[in-house]
């Protein structure tokens, strides 16, 4: 294998806000990557992906292993600006785990569990980093309450009574293709833009979804379509 450069920019540009009527954080570092092509050339020439998705719903695209070295220099790059964002105290680096993904399914080709939002984990200690290595015209990501509850985010304490409520809900289909926008049973608290090299990171037990444009350019190839790494990064108490 070539060699690829992942070296960090020296001079990111950091932001935090909270979102929703919870106050998550959300924590934005824009220009992540020295050379976020070479991040793209190795998702190009090395990494071998393959769907992501089954009957039932899953990430509407393909997944490849993310290399190392990226995950490391990242992870432990942006781990002390997480402990202080999210006001971590106590705990130590458990896990990480990172893809390489790209969307390739059509709107029409969704399954209802695809088109509604989803939180990947409720450990209050799980962060999903969203790292964009493409356009802006693939849409970014959006954030969500159920209106029915009032949920942004998935607790176990809050689990079985979310699930309850969505049982009522499932005979209304969600509308066919990507959620935008608001629907029937969620709004929509606040969004990222897809700005290419930006990194978004909040936690997995908020309710979230990929906001991918009706007429976005789809596609399997890392150099045409939408490109994102993530990471999955588990703390535990210390």
């Amino acid at each position: 294998m070539k060699a690829y450069d992942f070296a960090l920019n020296s001079r990111p540009t950091l932001s935090l806000r909270p979102i929703g009527s919870e106050g998550e954080p959300l924590l934005q570092i824009d220009d992540v990557l020295r050379d976020p092509q070479a991040l793209i050339d190795f998702a190009a020439e090395e990494a071998r992906f393959e769907p992501a998705y089954g009957s039932g719903g899953g990430y509407p695209g393909i997944r490849a292993s993310a290399p190392l070295e990226y995950v490391e220099t990242v992870v432990r790059a942006v781990d002390p600006l997480l402990r202080e964002a999210f006001g971590l105290a106590r705990v130590k680096l458990g896990k990480a785990e990172c893809n390489l993904s790209l969307v390739t399914l059509p709107a029409a080709s969704l399954v209802a569990a695809q088109r509604e939002p989803h939180v990947d984990t409720g450990d209050p200690l799980q962060f999903a980093f969203l790292h964009y290595l493409c356009a802006g015209s693939f849409g970014g990501t959006a954030f969500y309450r159920h209106r029915a509850t009032g949920f942004e985010t998935l607790t176990p304490e809050r689990l079985d009574r979310y699930q309850a409520a969505r049982a009522r809900e499932r005979g209304e289909e969600a509308a066919a293709g990507y959620i935008v926008s608001d629907t029937a049973h969620f709004l929509q608290t606040a969004t990222v833009e897809a700005a290419f090299n930006g990194l978004a990171i909040y936690r997995s037990r908020v309710l979230h979804s990929g906001k991918i444009a009706p007429d976005a350019p789809l596609s399997a190839d890392p150099r045409r379509g939408r490109l994102t790494a993530n990471i999955f990064l588990t703390y535990r108490q210390a």
